[in-house]
């Protein structure tokens, strides 16, 4: 669901509760990015900013959390995500200008796609026109790299700043894994946590889906987690 959308405009597409700031475990490197998109949620940071980082790297994690961010202060949003721009209209994008803040997320996805090149090229120029509105974009790869066939669009996202997503380590994943345990009620020995870093997918919201499975499952047999319990649950 987009946030507080001009012209009664709707996307099927809801902002997760749980994907705030708050709830980002950023790695280092990650830290000035943050405080850009608070800055931006706030309408006191620069009026254009791209940042890429491959899938699972927490991009669309701090986009919702900056929309959620913006809302929070009072502000309006509005979030793209051009996934699914097979099934929407570059009309969508006409008229965002006069938001606080609008967010496109997942801008490869429109590589080869003249029209949506297009709007896309076109509502930077009206956001840079205004002077009111922060528009961020994220994308898998840098503006240049990216595959653009319009070359005044690749222009227009690098005039912004750039910021490239830093992965994180093994160490700062275990550390978001026992940190997200702890809120939860749950201790996870660093043994535990290293076992599911090895023997799991790495990125943090496959790590995070499986904990809240086994945190249902702790308290269904009333067991702590543990190497053998966790090899049960997960049949691994």
């Amino acid at each position: 669901m987009t946030q507080n959308a001009p012209l009664q405009l709707s996307l099927p597409v809801h902002l997760p509760d749980d994907e705030t700031f708050e709830s980002y475990y950023p790695a280092k490197g990650n830290d000035q990015l943050i405080q850009t998109l608070i800055a931006c949620a706030e309408g006191r940071g620069p009026q254009a900013l791209f940042l890429w980082g491959p899938e699972k790297s927490g991009r669309t994690h701090l986009i919702h959390a900056a929309c959620a961010h913006a809302n929070e202060s009072g502000r309006s949003s509005f979030y793209v995500p051009l996934g699914i721009h097979a099934s929407i209209a570059t009309a969508l994008l006409e008229g965002l200008e006069m938001m606080d803040l609008v967010c496109i997320d997942d801008v490869d996805a429109i590589v080869g796609h003249p029209l949506w090149e297009e709007a896309l090229f076109d509502l930077y120029n009206r956001v840079l026109e205004r002077q009111g509105c922060a528009l961020v974009v994220s994308g898998r790869h840098a503006p240049a790299d990216c595959g653009f066939s319009l070359p005044d669009l690749v222009s227009r996202m690098q005039w912004g700043l750039n910021y490239q997503l830093h992965p994180m380590a093994d160490d700062e994943k275990l550390a978001a894994l026992q940190r997200r345990a702890a809120m939860r009620g749950l201790q996870l020995p660093e043994d535990v946590g290293k076992f599911l870093l090895n023997r799991l997918a790495r990125d943090l919201r496959t790590l995070f889906d499986v904990l809240d499975k086994l945190d249902k499952a702790s308290m269904v047999h009333q067991r702590k987690l543990t190497i053998p319990f966790i090899k049960e649950m997960l049949r691994l």
